[in-house]
């Protein structure tokens, strides 16, 4: 299957094994919940890794969706990212490889639903996650991609996310409001910029949940077009029922059917990424 999907990547004008010059590190977040952004960061990390990129997707998500939708069931997940993200696990024992090759994930864990009270009186408390990110890089082989799906909610762990991240990938399904959630969204990751993160940027808005018979999901792609410009991805993420399906099979949709639209869609979302990163190495 993974064969087939590099197949895929190719007939969408993907280059296997084309490098970024250097890696990202994207904060996949919208403080909504059921917006595509596990989904988004199981296939979009999926659609890189099959195309020669290496990729860690960090899962601070108490949920812990991703992890299931990679295979990684609740009894497998100690060591954990609390784990890591306190100190007491290693890199090498918390980070699991995926069914894609390429991929690989640190999992959730559940006592990550009290850290904004357990680490409420720690000075360090919002720099746990980017001091994480310093081990991974002195510690580990470079990732060219490293996605953080982070919890519905602009708590703690949001806040870790943004401080660590270079950029935000922000997945808003195509509903009524949309706009409203994004201008939350907008003044949190302004207020990082302010306080925490001087360098942390909007990397891009993905439009999820696309139902072309649907009149309203055409405004609201249109209105937030207007509103946030060519940060919008060009890639729209449509319902699809075998993208809905393939978490619960614990595969991303790339292996559970890599010729259903919502894989074809994340494939393009990929090559999107990697030409808007050949565009930055060329102007750098």
């Amino acid at each position: 299957m993974a064969r087939a999907a590099v197949q895929t990547a190719e007939d969408t004008a993907l280059a296997p094994g084309a490098l970024a010059s250097e890696g990202r590190v994207l904060a996949l977040a919208n403080q909504k919940g059921g917006v595509g952004k596990t989904t988004t960061a199981i296939n979009l990390g999926s659609a890189l890794a099959v195309v020669g990129f290496s990729v860690l997707i960090l899962d601070i998500d108490p949920q812990g969706n991703a992890s299931t939708g990679l295979g990684i069931g609740k009894r497998e997940r100690s060591p954990s990212s609390y784990d890591a993200l306190t100190g007491n696990a290693s890199l090498q024992e918390a980070i699991r490889s995926t069914p894609v090759p390429g991929l690989d994930l640190l999992p959730s864990g559940e006592e990550l639903l009290g850290v904004d009270l357990e680490w409420a009186d720690m000075s360090e408390r919002c720099f746990l996650l980017r001091n994480l990110m310093r081990r991974i890089n002195e510690e580990l082989p470079p990732y060219h991609w490293i996605l953080i799906d982070c919890p519905p909610s602009l708590n703690l762990l949001t806040v870790n996310a943004f401080t660590a991240a270079e950029g935000v990938l922000v997945p808003l399904q195509c509903e009524f409001f949309a706009l409203e959630g994004l201008s939350q969204l907008l003044r949190a990751i302004e207020n990082i910029r302010n306080s925490l993160n001087p360098s942390l940027y909007i990397y891009g808005v993905l439009l999820t949940m696309m139902d072309r018979r649907n009149r309203l999901s055409e405004q609201v792609a249109e209105d937030v077009r207007e509103v946030m410009g060519d940060r919008v991805f060009s890639t729209l993420i449509p319902r699809n029922v075998r993208l809905s399906e393939a978490p619960s099979h614990g595969r991303p949709a790339l292996l559970y059917d890599h010729r259903c639209p919502g894989s074809l869609a994340y494939m393009r979302l990929a090559a999107e990424l990697i030409h808007k990163e050949q565009q930055n190495d060329t102007s750098r």
